[in-house]
């Protein structure tokens, strides 16, 4: 899984930004990772002017391996609380899609599990 983070100039970004996001998306999106091929975050400041208020904003596209992708966007007062929002609201987002998809409802039948029994 492929991770690219861009800025806009008003987020000061670097190396020190970027291992934090990646090991933020890679930590909460592991389970996911057989299906993504990249994960695109954007941070930005849509203000721009220094006032206080809910003017971050991440946006996290990602790109699951044969199929369209998906993208969430979430504002906070901060650039880590909004990465932690989008990231959570990824996470929801991926599990509906392919939550389902791994898991059989209701499981094995009583039929195919082993029971031990030598009969």
């Amino acid at each position: 899984m492929e991770v690219q983070i861009s800025t806009d100039n008003n987020v000061h970004g670097g190396d020190e930004l970027n291992q934090y996001v990646e090991a933020e998306l890679r930590s909460a999106l592991s389970r996911f990772s057989d299906h993504l091929t990249r994960l695109e975050v954007h941070l930005g400041d849509e203000i721009a002017s220094g006032a206080e208020g809910v003017d971050r904003r991440c946006v996290i596209e990602a790109r699951p391996a044969g199929r369209p992708p998906v993208a969430v966007t979430h504002h906070a007062g901060s650039v880590d609380e909004a990465l932690g929002g989008a990231v959570r609201k990824l996470e929801s987002l991926l599990e509906t899609k392919y939550g389902r998809t791994d898991h059989r409802k209701g499981g094995d039948s009583i039929r195919h599990s082993p029971t031990g029994d030598p009969r």
